[in-house]
């Protein structure tokens, strides 16, 4: 079982720290959240400063919010920042639901599965090397592998899902153990169907705030101001894990469910979590 580290948002400059002891640990991923109306940092060029400092750990958005982006120069950064890391950035992608984020962009919400589609066709086809379109030629820089980097879909409601099997390499799961197994059979299922090969890279996400009461305290804090469009932010706090035993026990869980990695988010902006995660996954 590989485990990441999610990043918290809240302190940019500090990311780069961060970076450094999480790759000279046992971790396999660093990843980041993307928001557009909120105070985080934005991930592509932060992963791209994250991949600089860094030698061997991948770099990974989960998710960023495909809908929000503009098809053509999205497939150049991302091929860039794959060239640049030398082939160590996972491309996690969604639609997200926060209708201000749409607001901002200029984009409908009620599109936003359409429009993710025709994102992940594009991308493919720039990432293969083919035109562009019909007037416009291909788009460089050509990924480090061949038909671009690897590419999880952070999904929850049916039809999302079945985008894994059409146009990912694996599927993002940020839902608790006892949730993620339908989730999990439901992905699996539709690969099969699509007569895809092998079967889906299968990572999940769990929240975790390891440390002394003012660590926890921030992350309760973070986490709460983050979720807070909801109105109720219950789910979310009682599902943050802040006890080694129920890090470990989240951990063993996705690993009989199939999971291939588990990020470990940190909200809280102490570093020190980064050593004491590394105890857990020892």
């Amino acid at each position: 079982m590989n485990v990441g580290l999610g990043l918290p948002i809240s302190d940019p400059p500090a990311l780069l720290d961060w970076a450094r002891r999480a790759d000279a640990g046992p971790f396999t991923t660093l990843g980041l959240l993307d928001r557009l109306v909120y105070a985080n940092p934005e991930p592509l060029i932060t992963l791209a400063a994250v991949a600089a400092v860094t030698t061997r750990i991948r770099v990974q958005t989960e998710v960023l919010l495909g809908p929000l982006r503009e098809p053509a120069l999205l497939a150049k950064q991302t091929a860039t920042l794959d060239r640049m890391s030398g082939g160590r950035f996972t491309l996690g992608i969604g639609v997200g639901g926060r209708e201000d984020d749409y607001l901002a962009a200029g984009t409908d919400i009620r599109s936003r599965g359409r429009l993710l589609d025709e994102r992940l066709a594009t991308l493919r086809r720039v990432w293969s090397g083919e035109p562009y379109s019909a007037e416009v030629g291909p788009i460089g820089p050509a990924p480090t592998r061949p038909g671009g980097p690897e590419v999880l879909i952070g999904a929850f409601k049916p039809a999302a899902l079945q985008r894994v099997a059409r146009w990912g390499d694996g599927y993002l799961c940020a839902a608790p153990p006892g949730y993620a197994r339908h989730l999990f059979q439901t992905v699996e299922t539709a690969w099969t169907t699509a007569g895809r090969a092998g079967r889906p890279r299968m990572v999940a996400q769990v929240n975790v705030a390891l440390g002394p009461d003012d660590t926890v305290k921030d992350a309760y804090e973070a986490i709460n101001g983050y979720y807070g469009f909801l109105g109720d932010t219950t789910w979310v706090t009682e599902n943050l894990l802040t006890t080694r035993s129920r890090v470990s026990d989240a951990i063993a869980a996705f690993a009989d469910l199939g999971a291939d990695e588990v990020i470990c988010y940190c909200w809280a902006r102490d570093p020190g979590q980064i050593d004491r995660l590394a105890d857990v996954v020892a």
